[in-house]
């Protein structure tokens, strides 16, 4: 059951009116690329940029809140990220209600309830007819797809089964209900992922096209593949029934001339043992490139073969042109959890600079057969460091605490990203499956070919232990309706392990085992595959107290975005510092700081109001800080909301 709180009033009805005007005219000259920001993260490209110029190099030092929509009773962190059609703002506002507000001061137009589940806290969908008498939000909840009417809030009836349609219904076993990450809009279709859990018991997460109008599912591409199909053979015989994982929970990117759909696929389960699920589990971990219009695989890579790291693939695949060896050639650039950095032709699949299969570390676990290489990338080089040596211990503990740490690195299984999990130490990983290039992680400029990579160093620590299913959640969306889920099958010689997800090594204060920088932006020029700076992300406030200030920050999960400008900038937020930033995306120096009294999260977004430029930014809180930890500003449940930022409308006295 959904209702609507639609706020209506002689002002108000006014704007509506005015933004569907603006939204839907079609007598106006054409809005230039990248000059809206009516999709997630921008548009369906995933770019993360802005052709917008009016706040730039020379004037975003006098930026200031325009206004703030507060949602103080938001739990758990969000970092949604708004979308503008005209002057119209659809943000997650209070009691995970969808709101739509004036994007040019918030005031609030209607509030569209939603009960029997909670929306996506990254972003919405919208869809409009060519004549822009139908327009549409399309949002998951509950393991549901649901639409509502973008111009009053209304649910709309006619799409699925009265206004729903349930992802976790499959035809052979229950399937991945929605992610929190928006999928995609392409023509007359909703593309989508989905989320599947991360341990045993897990749904598969195949890839998904709905028809936007009725619901109706068009195509489905299997991610753990079924008898006859391709990648088969690279699972054992029956997986096809059970195994789990493998799905798009982060981002999507869509090259709208072709037709092309790219996703970043993620870990078959459990992703930290894989003696059950012996092969290189394709499509896990890889870059698939599909039709848009019919799911057909046109080619895929796989970034991380048989993985036993929680590697996921979650930042968007970024689609640029750039000049290589003398031409111009379209390519796909996927950053990871782990630091590589993958540029493939994107038509083809062609990588751009040699790939080489590397020999890895061999795990030792009873059972498991680890892969024995992994594929590295000869150029561009990495953005994280890839070895954790005892020299790197974080200076800024005590030296009780650096001889403690010390002692637990120098007996771990230590030896860089691919090291395999173990049972009789401790494994220690680098970057880690909360360090590299999250989703939102990169930014593109599709004028000169930069791309601008997020990067985190946070060390993993894991140590495997005997599976016990009564004791161990399984994982996965809430069930579905219908048949339960299939049991585990028992492999002869074969003992299932588990190990706890996104356990960082952390010294006792809150910080990284490792010294900083703990967070950095790499700005790369991919015509020549080459990093040209990089620079230091956020703070720790105890630490820039103390006059240390270029450490980065030092947050448990880093997932803030980033977005470049035309203005010459590059607009993100540090979640565990409270503060946002505007780079100079020439040389990584900072022209704009400002601290909030919450922890900016996702994306900003970037949009115009009749001719004025803004940038707003999603805030929340940290519930619950550990006694002693000072990585952390844990911010205040009233400052949550969506801080909005323009240039005065008065000269700068």
């Amino acid at each position: 059951m959904t209702r609507s709180k639609v706020v209506r009033g002689a002002s108000v009805a006014g704007l509506v009116a005015a933004a569907i005007a603006v939204a839907s005219s079609q007598s106006g000259p054409a809005k230039q690329p990248y000059t809206t920001w009516s999709d997630y993260g921008g548009a369906a490209d995933s770019m993360q940029y802005s052709a917008l110029a009016q706040i730039n190099k020379s004037n975003v030092s006098r930026l200031r809140q325009a206004w703030f929509f507060p949602v103080p009773d938001k739990k758990g962190n969000f970092g949604f990220n708004p979308i503008v059609v005209g002057r119209v703002m659809y943000l997650l506002g209070p009691g995970n209600a969808i709101v739509a507000v004036d994007a040019a001061g918030g005031k609030e137009i209607w509030s569209h309830v939603v009960v029997d589940g909670t929306p996506g806290n990254r972003g919405i969908n919208y869809w409009e007819s060519r004549d822009g008498s139908d327009r549409r939000l399309i949002f998951g909840a509950g393991g549901t797809l649901r639409e509502i009417d973008a111009r009053t809030g209304d649910p709309i009836r006619t799409f699925g089964d009265d206004g729903r349609v349930d992802m976790r219904v499959g035809p052979i076993r229950p399937l991945g209900g929605p992610s929190g990450t928006p999928g995609r809009v392409f023509e007359n279709l909703f593309i989508t992922g989905s989320q599947t859990g991360e341990g045993y018991g897990s749904t598969p997460g195949d890839l998904r096209a709905y028809d936007v109008i009725t619901g109706k599912l068009v195509w489905t591409f299997h991610t753990i593949p079924y008898p006859g199909e391709f990648g088969y053979e690279t699972w054992p015989e029956s997986a096809w029934k059970w195994a789990g994982g493998v799905n798009t929970w982060g981002e999507i990117s869509i090259d709208e001339k072709r037709g092309i759909a790219y996703f970043s696929l993620g870990s078959p389960t459990h992703d930290m043992f894989g003696g059950d699920r012996r092969g290189a589990n394709l499509f896990g971990n890889c870059l698939l490139a599909l039709d848009a219009r019919t799911g057909k695989r046109l080619w895929h890579f796989q970034t991380v073969h048989h993985d036993l790291w929680d590697y996921d693939l979650t930042t968007a695949p970024k689609l640029l042109t750039v000049r290589h060896n003398g031409a111009s050639v379209d390519i796909v650039a996927q950053a990871t959890k782990f630091g590589l950095l993958y540029v493939f032709d994107r038509v083809t699949g062609t990588p751009l600079w040699p790939i080489e299969e590397r020999p890895v570390p061999k795990s030792d676990v009873p059972g498991e057969e680890s892969w024995p290489t992994q594929p590295f990338p000869t150029n561009p080089p990495p953005y994280a460091r890839l070895r954790f040596a005892p020299g790197d211990i974080n200076p800024y503990v005590d030296d009780a605490e650096k001889e403690r740490l010390r002692g637990i690195l120098m007996n771990a299984r230590n030896e860089g990203l691919f090291t395999p999990q173990t049972l009789a130490r401790d494994q220690i990983s680098i970057p880690g499956e909360l360090g590299g290039s999250n989703w939102a992680g990169t930014a593109a400029d599709p004028t000169t070919g930069m791309l601008y990579v997020r990067t985190a160093d946070q060390p993993a620590i894991h140590r495997l232990r005997e599976f016990e299913p009564a004791a161990t959640s399984p994982g996965g969306s809430t069930p579905p309706p219908g048949p339960p889920r299939p049991p585990l099958p028992d492999i002869a010689g074969v003992t299932r392990y588990t190990a706890r997800l996104g356990l960082m090594f952390l010294a006792k204060n809150g910080l990284p085992a490792i010294g900083p920088p703990w967070a950095e932006i790499v700005a790369y020029d991919l015509n020549a595959g080459v990093i040209t700076w990089r620079a230091p992300l956020g703070s720790v406030r105890a630490l820039a107290d103390k006059g240390i200030k270029d450490t980065g920050n030092a947050q448990r999960v880093h997932r803030n975005g980033l977005v470049v400008t035309a203005g010459g900038l590059i607009f993100v937020g540090t979640n565990a510092d409270g503060i946002v930033r505007a780079f100079d995306k020439d040389t990584g120096k900072v022209l704009w700081e400002h601290a909030l009294e919450a922890n900016p999260e996702g994306m900003p977004a970037v949009f115009d109001v009749a001719g004025r430029q803004y940038v707003v930014f999603c805030a929340s809180r940290y519930d619950e800080v550990p006694e002693g930890d000072i990585a952390i500003f844990k911010g205040k449940p009233e400052a949550q909301g969506y801080y909005v930022f323009a240039l005065p409308q008065t000269p700068s006295s």
